[in-house]
């Protein structure tokens, strides 16, 4: 057997070696192994009627087991799909985990997602079955079924049926479907699974072409689960139950191995935020559960960050010079580590006590040890401030193709900027290194995936010959290796004249600099000097999400100190105020002043009437920037930059 298939029947030899020897089981034979010791615990938490209503393991095993045999009489086929277009929901974990048992594979598509898009994926992994959330997202599927021919039939888990279609049913109605096929019917597919089979699919957004569905096998899920979480000190649930909430992205693989299959592995009870959670509601969930470990993509620690400088602008005087105070002396022991004196380390005691432990507890963190961050790097700026409120943030890194976290930090794996070290059984090598020790990532382990499904070229160039996965990032390791990722190969600029430019370093410091700035893109692939895309930081409709024209009330202050009366992005952009653009320049000479060379400053910029969002395209779903997205749709803005 290959290390690699483009197969979705496909079946890849495992990277079983001596640091990872452990043996290897599917996804059912996990769940049981944790009905056994958890059957008792609770599972699964979600809101009816301002009243969360739980189940337990052992209910979730059997629903999981009414849907499996539900999917097997809609005449879902072996290694075709079940994808699920909806908000983390009991629903969605019960369809997954049936989808499974049923020999199916579950793919996740992103509720943003347009109908053409949901097109692709349902078509690319063979769909049988598609369970929806809502009339908003069936209206997508009912504009393209026609153009499915292996759609069989939907499953809508959250609304009622407006408008009754043959093959459409309701969640209730979908799990009672299957009441007359055989419990030896179903285990005799459920033995018949491979630990080295397919059994999910996790569509990465191209940011070039065509989205790439990676096939992850049952060892992947099983193993990761397993192992990396025991990386990142999630406790078992004999130790400690730990509790989380479910909210970011189910189809990315951050969230799904972090809910969904670590839950069942390790016990954990899962709570499930209010859909509206990135656009405010997350903190009233997390404040009602107080979660013991907690899971971010940057974006979320910075709108928490935001969020907080906001309400301490708007506070009384002696309230911000506590918090102040608090916050810098638990940010100088949080770097000085043990080396601060102990009347210091005392200090730190106090003002913890006295001003920051209430701060994590109106965030909902009274109880939580672990804070993780993951999907993209973490800025300085976000990482010190939550160090002055005495919270860490343990970063990650991996990717759709390493099945999440390939790299973890925790509480005894931590260095500041760092994504700490490979999981026990993981390995890194960097190849093509420069002089400082740069170079491209590569992984080995049995986190790697099997392969893009139905892509047989995209997948040979993933991998080497001697099968190490090449993740496209940059990256060095220090004497103790730990990893430290400092770009994206593609994201290089490379200059006209031929010198390379990291963007992600330069458009950090602009922001830290310019507390108005929300975003900042650098600009200058194939140019002869670097120029910049600059978004301010602008109000989030409550509804949709979207920026609004109105500053935030961090960007209104820095308008006051800058000496400008603007409320509103469009007042700043259509007079090109002066006082804001003269502070905007001289927070950029004072970037530009400690550059390497000349080459890194930056020469030329402009602010965008809008910033950027996900409905506008420039950000991914989970808040990556979308450089190329950028370039095109400002392709004049740009032009303008370069203008002989």
């Amino acid at each position: 057997e290959s290390l690699w298939t483009s197969f979705a029947d496909g079946r890849v030899r495992l990277r079983i070696d001596n640091s990872c020897p452990q043996t290897p089981i599917t996804v059912h034979q996990m769940f049981k192994e944790s009905l056994e010791k958890y059957g008792s615990l609770n599972a699964l938490a979600s809101k009816k009627n301002g009243k969360w209503e739980k189940i337990t393991f052992s209910e979730y095993y059997c629903l999981s087991r009414k849907a499996a045999k539900s999917f097997l009489k809609l005449g879902l086929e072996r290694f075709h799909s079940v994808a699920i277009l909806g908000f983390n929901s009991p629903e969605w974990f019960i369809s997954a985990v049936g989808a499974v048992f049923a020999g199916g594979i579950v793919t996740g598509i992103y509720t943003t997602n347009s109908p053409e898009a949901c097109h692709y994926i349902a078509h690319d992994s063979k769909t049988d079955i598609m369970v929806v959330e809502n009339q908003k997202q069936l209206d997508k599927i009912m504009q393209i079924w026609n153009r499915l021919p292996h759609l069989k039939a939907v499953v809508l888990y959250k609304d009622s049926i407006a408008e009754r279609h043959p093959n459409l049913y309701t969640m209730e109605e979908f799990l009672e479907l299957g009441g007359d096929v055989s419990d030896s019917t179903l285990d005799d597919i459920i033995n018949s699974q491979k630990p080295n089979q397919c059994c999910v699919l996790i569509y990465t957004s191209g940011t070039t072409g065509k989205p790439k569905g990676a096939m992850l096998s049952h060892d992947n899920i099983t193993w990761t689960s397993a192992h990396c979480s025991r990386a990142g000190d999630m406790q078992p649930a004999e130790v400690q139950q730990e509790s989380i909430v479910s909210y970011l992205p189910l189809s990315h693989i951050a969230a799904q191995i972090y809910d969904l299959w670590t839950g069942i592995k390790w016990g954990e009870q899962v709570y499930f935020a209010e859909p509206d959670a990135l656009k405010g509601s997350l903190i009233n969930t997390l404040k009602e559960v107080q979660p013991t470990s907690h899971m971010g993509v940057p974006r979320v620690w910075e709108k928490i960050m935001e969020k907080l400088k906001d309400a301490s602008a708007q506070s009384g005087f002696m309230k911000k010079k506590m918090l102040s105070w608090a916050m810098s002396l638990s940010l100088e022991t949080n770097l000085n580590g043990s080396s601060s004196s102990d009347l210091k380390q005392l200090w730190t005691r106090l003002a913890d006590y006295l001003v920051l432990a209430k701060i994590r507890n109106a965030l909902g963190f009274s109880s939580c040890q672990k804070h993780f961050c993951g999907a993209a790097p973490l800025n300085t700026e976000t990482l010190y401030f939550f160090l002055g409120l005495n919270i860490t943030l343990y970063e990650a890194y991996g990717m759709s193709e390493t099945t999440g976290p390939h790299c973890l930090s925790g509480p005894y794996i931590y260095r500041q900027h760092s994504c700490g070290k490979p999981a026990p059984g993981c390995r890194v090598k960097l190849v093509d290194k420069d002089t400082e020790g740069n170079g491209e990532i590569c992984f080995w382990g049995r986190t790697v995936f099997m392969g893009y499904l139905n892509m047989e070229d995209r997948t040979k160039e993933a991998f080497d010959e001697e099968g190490w996965l090449h993740s496209g990032d940059l990256g060095k390791l220090d004497k103790d290796g730990f990893l430290y990722v400092t770009g994206r190969i593609k994201d290089l600029i490379i200059t006209a004249g031929g010198e390379n430019v990291p963007p992600i370093p330069i458009e950090d410091a602009v922001k830290k600099e310019l507390p108005i700035v929300s975003n900042a893109m650098v600009i200058g692939d194939k140019k002869k000097f670097l120029s910049m895309f600059l978004t301010l930081k602008s109000v989030l409709d409550p509804d949709t999400s979207d920026p609004t024209d109105i500053l935030t009330e961090q960007a209104r202050d820095f308008c006051q100190r800058s000496g400008s009366k603007a409320t509103k992005v469009s007042e700043i952009v259509a007079t090109r105020d002066q006082a804001i653009y003269r502070a905007i320049q001289e927070g950029i000479n004072r970037v530009n002043s400690t550059a390497t060379n000349r080459v890194h400053c930056i020469q030329k910029w402009i602010v965008l009437p809008r910033d950027f969002s996900i409905s506008g395209g420039e950000l991914g779903p989970t808040m990556k920037l979308k450089r190329l997205t950028v370039l095109e749709k400002y392709r004049n803005e740009v032009d303008s930059f370069y203008e002989e």
